[in-house]
Formats: structure tokens, sequence, C-alpha cells
């Protein structure tokens, strides 16, 4: 795969990316044609795999560092805090996603020359780029909500020769100038889908996007059919993943102090069977906690950090006031504590019962149904089970 003068580390992506099947033979071409590299700035914030920290490389005094995290399967911060910020530390707003992550939603999506793709969220516009080089300069219209990323995403389109249509916009409100489409995917994380979007994609067509609750900062890559009518569209739910959310769509949180003003004094205490594993499960993208926000709505979870053989998980209601608080314990049961108009952990140990005696079902079991009123509804194996989210 040493073309259009790839370095080794990224032909080794290549191959790494071809043999997990992240990378399938109709975006091989692309891969190799449009070079990650190229929509990349000079100043990078790369995720490094083994510490779990973002490192900051400068191309200008490093190149050869910048260029080696630039070729890996890691995701890059471009930007932080919407433009103010200039070290990490505070919120990234803008990155290239894993180019694995990248080709299994272009899989996803299922592109093909003589379909019309609208991007939400343009970013780098390395993913518009790969389109456009597929499936031809007219046939990919890209949104940015960011003046200033929009705008440097065209000059790094442009001197790759693919630049199509990028506009600078809320993507909530996609582009009703430009429809029909065939094909929409988002970058960005969404809570909810904009019910604008089922009208501009055709019949049948697909809507590929990350999407999860409040409950986490994970998403699952959603694969929306849009029905006949545009009136609804629906589908499973393929993989984890966690993106940057859509702008309008972050989450509101006031912060502890505004639910517990006096501490922990006049809340309800019990203990719990509910172990520490038994409710996080492995990590970040457990599917426990996706399930759980699926049946949990308008619910944020924040474990905290261990300290002294405990370890707090906070739960607060974001309709309301509602809090409570499970405490691990080292070889003793979990205590509880919780108060408000909502018993949330009565919910979310409710909820993760369900889960078990479901039989544990993995992302791609679960789905969603959307409609052109702005109703959700999450399912289990088929449409006809379904809850609201």
């Amino acid at each position: 795969m040493r073309r259009h003068g790839m370095t080794e580390e990224r032909s080794v992506l290549g191959r790494s990316l071809l043999e997990s099947e992240a990378l399938t033979g109709e975006w091989r071409d692309a891969f190799e044609a449009v070079p990650r590299a190229a929509f990349l700035p000079d100043v990078v914030w790369a995720f490094d795999m083994d510490t779990g920290a973002a490192v900051e490389v400068d191309r200008r005094t490093d190149p050869t560092t910048w260029q080696r995290y630039v070729d890996q399967d890691v995701p890059i911060v471009t930007q932080w805090d919407d433009g103010a910020g200039e070290n990490p530390g505070g919120e990234a707003t803008s990155s290239a996603s894993m180019p694995s992550v990248v080709f299994r939603m272009l899989a996803d999506l299922d592109a093909h020359p003589g379909d019309r793709v609208l991007e939400i969220g343009t970013g780098t516009g390395w993913n518009a780029g790969l389109m456009t080089h597929r499936l031809g300069h007219r046939a990919v219209t890209s949104i940015e909500v960011d003046s200033e990323v929009a705008t440097a995403a065209r000059g790094r389109l442009g001197a790759q020769g693919l630049l199509g249509t990028v506009l600078t916009r809320d993507g909530a409100l996609g582009d009703p100038e430009g429809t029909p489409y065939t094909r929409l995917i988002s970058t960005a994380g969404l809570r909810r889908v904009p019910p604008v979007w089922l009208g501009q994609v055709s019949p049948g067509g697909l809507i590929v996007a990350p999407w999860g609750t409040h409950y986490s900062n994970g998403d699952a890559v959603v694969r929306l059919r849009v029905a006949g009518d545009r009136a609804s569209a629906s589908g499973h739910f393929t993989r984890p993943v966690e993106f940057m959310k859509l702008r309008a769509q972050r989450r509101h949180f006031d912060g502890h102090k505004a639910y517990l003003p006096d501490g922990l004094g006049g809340a309800d205490r019990s203990t719990t069977e509910v172990t520490e594993n038994g409710l996080l499960g492995e990590g970040r993208y457990d599917v426990r906690t996706f399930a759980i926000g699926l049946r949990v709505p308008d619910c944020y979870q924040v474990p905290a950090a261990a300290r002294d053989g405990h370890r707090p998980v906070w739960f607060y209601g974001l309709d309301d006031r509602s809090w409570a608080c499970v405490m691990f314990h080292e070889g003793r049961k979990a205590d509880v504590w919780q108060s408000g108009p909502r018993r949330l952990w009565d919910e979310v140990a409710s909820a993760l019962h369900w889960w078990q005696e479901k039989g544990e079902p993995g992302y791609e079991r679960f789905g969603l149904t959307v409609t052109g009123d702005g109703e959700h509804r999450a399912w289990l194996d088929s449409p006809e089970d379904a809850w609201p989210v």
C-alpha cells in the first residue's frame, strides 16, 4: 500500500485497517489518495493510547513525532473550548476521529457513486475529502457551525483538489436548499435527531450518526433507514463511539453544589447488593452504561475516582434537582443516598436488572426509531417493543 508517498507508519495503519475490516475495499483507494496529514494543523493534541493523555505536538518543531501520531489509529484534538482555549484541560470541541472509526462509519453509510451525501460536522475536512474522492465533487455537501474551522477545511480541501460544497451554519438545520440527499452522516454526537433531517433524505435513504443519552458522554453509531413517507426513520445501533456533541445539544449541568447545597443531610439512606463492576462494567464503552441510559431518561451519571477503598458514583436528574449517590466499598455492601422527587438509584438499579434479565444484550441488539415530530423511541431487537427516550 505504499502509494502517494505514504510513510511506513501510514502503510502499517492501512494494513491494520484492512485486516480488522474497518477499511473495506471500496474505500481503499480513498485512504491511499487522501492523506489525513493534509487536513491537520501544525499544532495538534494526539491521544496517547499508552498514557491516556492528550499530547501536544507541533509539526514545526518536531515533524517526526507529529507525523508518527497523525499516521496512527488515534483521535487527534484540533480545537479547545470552541477556539477560545489553547491548551489541554478545557473542553475539546473539534478533532480528527480515529481512522478506524471514520472508515467503519463510512462503511455503515453504504454510499456509492450516484448517491448524494450531506455531512454534518466538517471538522478538519478529511471525511469530506474521502467521500469527495470516491463520489465526486457534486455529490458531497458538508456543514460546519464554526466559521474558522469551516474556512480552514475549505482551504485544505481545495489544496487537495477535493473542494465540494462546505456550508457554514448550524448542522441541526441541515441543508433544505440542497435536498434531497440519499445519505446523511453526522460526525457530531447527537442526543436528538433533528426532525428536519428526515425531510432532507430520500425515502429509503440512510442517516448514520453517533447517538446517545445524557447519562454518559458515550455514543453508539445508529443506522436509520428513512421511511417511504419520510415521517420516521428506524434502525439498529452498530458499535460504541464517543464524539463531540452537536453544539445545540450539549448537556446542561448546573454543577454538584446546585443539587447538594447542604451536603447529604435529609437524603434517604439504604444499601445495595450491586457491585462496582456490576454497575460500571469494564470501562467507558461498556454496553450496560448505554442500556441504563436508554432506560433512565434525563439522568447524568458521574463516577468519581476511588480513594482509600471507597468510590462514589453520582446521579443527577436533569429535569429537576433529584440526585443519588452509591458509595462502593472494598469488602462490604455499597451505601446509597437518594433525594428529590425521583428515586434515581432505584431507577438505575431497575434498569441494570432489566438488562441482565434480557441476557445482557450488546449494542447491536438495540435500535432507535425517530419521527418527524421529534419523538424518539428505543427498542431491543424489534421496533414493536419500544419505549420513549
